[in-house]
This record gives structure tokens, sequence and C-alpha cells, in this order.
């Protein structure tokens, strides 16, 4: 307990470094992100941690939540929904491009069914193969005038359908629903695989994801970004706290910037809100894994066989476990993209999104919950720390150097040296506590 006191506390400590030396303008937006980053450690951590799942294809399930947000929380595009034009014949495109969707589910569900009435042979394989090639090509014919209409409606600031306009915190449950059906399709076909398959199929859908959300415009603008989302209640823009007379009349009284107040205010309620989830979270967990529930996943993981032997439904379990730990990852998705208030689909990659998540799981500690939450808001400070107090550790470094290029270009990169960072943390961590810095009891 008291190691677990102590390196929490040096966690606190390099934020409150941070504050004193930078700003704390700058503490508390990294803080931001390491709370986010903890939480989404959680949802890794009830995959591999608990049931020895590994997946990498975490960055799906994040860009999955963020793609709620613009179809819970963006405003409507009714001209783009109503829009017409060459093949689209059901009323409007926005309907159209519906009943497609629902035609595909029922062309997969068809698939399924041929392939499990009919007996393994040739023709299963026919049957099979026309509908689901026929039924492409019905699809298609279907879905893509619909989708040309919509984005020929005014492209440079629309061609999409937008969303329903409701409040950014009904889109957090729904971006964990979003994940959570993702998490079933895949783990339906690849959750009996080999391990090495399994990481493999979730990396190869991860990415069909985010191709999808920066290819279709009519449903998230694609690389043009979807702007505009609102902000999650209760926490407001800074332009508007800036206007705000008793806001100003508050800084007045206090000798404070408006500008710098507003900006911290804001991180502030977004801290207490994440910081909240977070809690309500780990609580839940640590019920979750005291509980004959989590001794049993425990046990699945440390010897299926053994497990199976003794009644256990392994892939039913595991199923469970990896549906509710990509919930978590969609759930932050959601949070990540209502913060930022714009779903950019360029910026879900792998490494930001995938794998530095698992350094934060190898490096707290897999299988313990408050590690997780340690290595969180640990690696997510050396990510971005570096980011910002990198230009000027190395402008320090070089003082002693001439002007010119070179000194020029090793100010430039200084940023890129987080890749560099982790990695000497992660080594070290891995040389002096394997199991990480709070290992699993």
């Amino acid at each position: 307990m008291m190691k677990n006191i102590v390196l929490f506390g040096g966690v606190a400590l390099l934020y409150i470094l941070t504050g004193q030396m930078l700003s704390w303008n700058v503490s508390l937006s990294i803080l931001v992100i390491g709370l986010l980053s903890a939480i989404t450690a959680l949802g890794v951590n009830m995959q591999w941690g608990y049931a020895g799942l590994f997946s990498t294809g975490i960055v799906g399930s994040v860009a999955l939540g963020g793609l709620a947000v613009v179809f819970i929380s963006g405003q409507p595009v009714p001209e783009a929904f109503a829009a017409t034009g060459d093949g689209v014949f059901l009323g409007s495109a926005g309907w159209q491009v519906i009943a497609a969707l629902v035609l595909a589910l029922l062309i997969i569900a068809v698939g399924v069914r041929v392939w499990g009435a009919l007996p393994q042979g040739r023709s299963r394989s026919l049957a099979l193969a026309v509908v689901l090639i026929g039924g492409f090509f019905l699809y298609r014919a279907i879905f893509d005038p619909a989708v040309a209409a919509i984005e020929a409606y005014d492209p440079a600031t629309h061609g999409n359908i937008g969303g329903l306009g409701l409040p950014s915190l009904l889109a957090w449950p729904v971006g964990a629903l979003f994940a959570a059906a993702g998490a079933w399709a895949i783990g339906k076909i690849a959750l009996g695989l080999r391990e090495d398959y399994l990481a493999i199929a979730t990396l190869g859908i991860a990415e069909i994801i985010i191709t999808a959300m920066k290819s279709e415009d009519w449903m998230s603008r694609g690389v043009k970004n979807f702007v505009g989302l609102p902000r999650p209640w209760p926490v407001p823009y800074e332009v508007d706290l800036q206007k705000t007379q008793s806001f100003l009349d508050l800084c007045a009284q206090w000798g404070l910037n408006p500008t710098t107040a507003s900006t911290i205010l804001v991180k502030l309620i977004y801290c207490a809100i994440f910081a909240l989830i977070l809690g309500i979270l780990i609580w839940l967990l640590e019920r979750a894994v005291h509980s004959p529930w989590g001794r049993m996943m425990r046990a699945i993981r440390d010897n299926e066989i053994a497990a199976s032997a003794m009644g256990k439904d392994v892939k039913r379990q595991h199923l469970i476990i990896f549906i509710l730990g990509s919930a978590v990852v969609g759930m932050t998705g959601a949070m990540y993209v209502s913060m930022l208030g714009q779903l950019v689909p360029g910026e879900f990659s792998p490494l930001r999104f995938t794998f530095l998540i698992w350094i934060m799981v190898i490096l707290g500690g897999s299988g313990n919950n408050w590690g997780s939450v340690l290595g969180g808001l640990l690696v997510g400070w050396l990510w971005l720390i570096v980011d910002n107090a990198g230009p000027m550790i190395a402008a320090a470094i070089t003082a002693g150097m001439p002007d010119g290029d070179l000194k020029t270009h090793l100010i430039d990169v200084a940023p890129q040296m987080r890749l560099l960072t982790l990695g000497l943390a992660l080594l070290i961590v891995l040389r002096f506590a394997p199991r990480g810095l709070i290992p699993e009891k």
C-alpha cells in the first residue's frame, strides 16, 4: 500500500512541477489527457489483464466511440438528408442510405443462415457466393446514388447528413454501445483464433474502420473533419465565459486574466468529470475482479484447458470481457471527441490509440486496475511533456552551439524524442519491475 501511495504521489509531483515550471494551463491539459488515457487503459486491462486477450485494434473502438458523437450531437443537415438525384428512388437520399445499410445487414444474415443450413460442400460454397456477390451489387446499386446526392449538397461545409443534435453527454454511452457492437462482431469471428491471429484480425478491422471514416464523407465528412460539435454539459466554451459579466467581475476581483482563467476553469471542469467517471469505473472493476466472476476470468486466462474441464464456457466468457473492455474504450473515444468539439479521422493512429495504451498497461502492471491508472497518468504525462518541454530543453542544451542549421534542426526535432523517452522508460521498468510498477497480486 505504501509503495502505491509513493508512486501516485510521485506522479502527482510531476504534474505539480509542470504547473510550476511551465504553466498550470499546460499541466491541466496533460492531466485531462492522462485521465482519459487511464480510463482507456482500464478497458484494455480488462481484455488483457483479466482474460489474456491481445487486441491490437484499440484504435478502432476509440474511433467508433468518436463517431457516435457525430451521430448523436452533430447538427442535422435536413437538406442533405432530403437530397434527390439520379438513382434516388426512395424519396430522399438519407432514407435510401438507411435502407441500403439495413439491406447489407440482411444480406449478411442470409449468408450466415445459408452457411449454417446447407451441408458442407460445393453447393454451400456456391450458394453463399451467390448471396454475397449478388447482395453486394444490389447494395451498391442502392447505396452509391444516395451517397452521391448527399455529398453533392454544399460539399465545402456540409456534404453529410449530420446528426441528431442531442446533448453531447448522451453520446458517451452510445459510443460505448457502438464499440461494444463492433467488438461483438469481431469477437464472433476472431475469438476462436489463436492469439497471434486475433491480434492481426483486430488490427486489420481497426484499419478498415479508420479508412471508412476517412472515405465516407456523407457520414463523418471524411478528411475534411466534422467540426462544431457541442461540448458536454456543464463545460462552457472559453469565449462564452469571457463574454459573461459575472465571470469578468470575478476575474477583476481576484486580479486574474480572463483568458487564462477561462481556459484553466474549463480544464478543471473536464478533470472533475473525467476523474468522477474514472473513480466510478475503478470502483466497479475492483468489485468485479474480486468477485467469483473475476476469479473465474483469471482462471481462464491462466489455464483455458483446466477452466474448460471445470465446465466454464471459455469462448463465451472471452466474448463478454472483449465486449466490456471495448465498450469502456469506445466511451473514452466519445469523451475525447466531444472534448475537442470536432471529429478528425486522421488523428486516430495505431501509435497513439493502440500501442501507447499498451505501454500504459504494461508499464503500470497488467492485471491490476490501479496499475493501469498509474500507467495512464504517467505515460500520458511523458507523451505530452516532451512535446511541450522538449524544445526548451533542447534550446538549453544547444545554447553554447553557434547558430545554424544543425542547432535549428536539433530544436525542431526535440518533440519527436517522445518515442525515445517512452522506449527508455519502458525498458527501465521492464528491467527492474518486469510485472509493472504495480503488479497483480
